[in-house]
């Protein structure tokens, strides 16, 4: 007997068969609706055992520092110091962790070149090559690597080619010994009576800006980070941040048609640092200083100026800061307005601003959301100095 005659004589049979045509439709809808959220009928690969949908938050693998844990991303966020000849346990710890983007030296730390290159060779070990590692070396006395040149200061360089090979001669000097940033240029306009007196460029914003654009030119053909300094200029300042609080009393124009110029000449020639001064401009913010001003790291340098490389603070120890708020504060205040780096010359710095900063990060979305720009913004300066990017493995 044909078998739709034989159901149609049997209810038996008819129940049966409607139940597993029920069955039936309801896996089908199941499986589609399993299978899209897979990736599957649209393109997508489907996802398994150890394996992610390619669906699945594509910013991402577009983004390294979103594959950091926070813990990290704020690590990335923090330059770290020492006062010892060999890196200490600590240092070499949090390198190792990721819970620091690199290291700043001074003499204090190498007094040659042998042991400054044994030294920065233990920190990039530790950070499996992917350490900043930086240090002050201007020229002249301003040089944390007393046995390296340059020797001339800035100021007493008056035209391109002599900054060029001074700045050339600088940077080969830290890439050989295992650096790869300088906090240096000066861009800074002095004027008379200026602590930057002999550290800046001689001459009006027209004379030092070409000298800082070839300064900048010059250390990345070193490959070596160069750092235009001190943001939006401390060429005005009778007394060093480091040491006071210092107000900057001009108008913005003032600034505009003079200190900020250099500035625009340091990001023309791609400069991918810019060191925040610690002092106040009221003609811009009456209320933070430079390194903590939404208006002058946001609005100014970014927005007006294209700057699109990585802000470093001026020291978080610096008396102008500390004479406001303790340095966790600080750092917190600095990477709320746009710092991409905060710079520790303090030993002690870390165990108070990571914590910190952590945890600020942890209760507050939009903070979150800044320090995972931030860190990517330092990722992206080391993959440009060739250095290991962690999260893009």
């Amino acid at each position: 007997m044909p078998e739709a005659v034989r159901l149609s004589r049997d209810p038996a049979a008819r129940r049966r068969l409607l139940v597993l045509c029920t069955v039936a439709v309801a896996a089908a809808l199941t499986g589609a609706v399993v299978g899209s959220r897979n990736g599957e009928g649209d393109g997508g690969e489907r996802a398994g055992p150890g394996r992610r949908s390619v669906q699945a938050d594509p910013g991402r693998r577009a983004d390294p520092a979103a594959r950091l844990t926070l813990e990290r991303q704020v690590g990335q966020l923090l330059v770290m110091s020492f006062d010892d000849v060999e890196a200490p346990e600590y240092i070499r710890r949090r390198l190792r962790r990721g819970e620091g983007s690199g290291v700043i030296l001074f003499g204090k730390n190498a007094s040659d070149e042998g042991s400054v290159k044994a030294l920065t060779a233990t920190l990039q070990q530790e950070a499996r090559g992917g350490a900043l590692l930086a240090t002050d070396q201007e020229g002249g006395s301003i040089r944390s690597l007393a046995f390296a040149p340059p020797q001339s200061s800035q100021g007493a360089l008056g035209d391109p080619a002599a900054a060029r090979t001074s700045a050339s001669q600088g940077a080969r000097a830290l890439r050989d010994a295992g650096l790869n940033v300088n906090l240096a240029p000066v861009a800074d306009v002095a004027q008379a009576g200026s602590v930057l007196a002999g550290r800046a460029y001689p001459g009006d914003a027209r004379a030092v800006s070409p000298l800082v654009g070839v300064a900048v030119h010059a250390h990345g053909g070193e490959r070596v980070a160069a750092t235009a300094k001190h943001f939006p200029g401390l060429g005005r300042a009778g007394e060093n941040t480091d040491d006071a609080p210092v107000t900057i009393n001009a108008s913005r124009p003032e600034l505009e048609a003079s200190d900020l110029v250099p500035f625009r000449a340091a990001i023309g020639a791609g400069v991918p640092l810019v060191m925040a001064s610690h002092a106040l401009y009221p003609g811009y913010d009456g209320d933070r200083i430079a390194s903590q001003s939404r208006v002058v790291l946001g609005e100014l340098l970014r927005g007006q100026m294209g700057f699109r490389g990585a802000v470093i603070t001026d020291s978080i120890e610096a008396r102008a800061v500390i004479a406001r708020s303790g340095v966790a504060v600080a750092a917190e205040r600095a990477v709320a307005a746009g710092a991409d780096l905060v710079l520790m010359t303090g030993s002690g710095s870390w165990n108070l601003v990571h914590p910190h900063l952590l945890r600020r990060a942890r209760g507050s979305a939009g903070f979150r959301a800044r320090v995972r720009e931030a860190a990517g913004r330092v990722l992206a300066l080391k993959r440009r100095l060739g250095l290991r990017v962690p999260g893009a493995e």
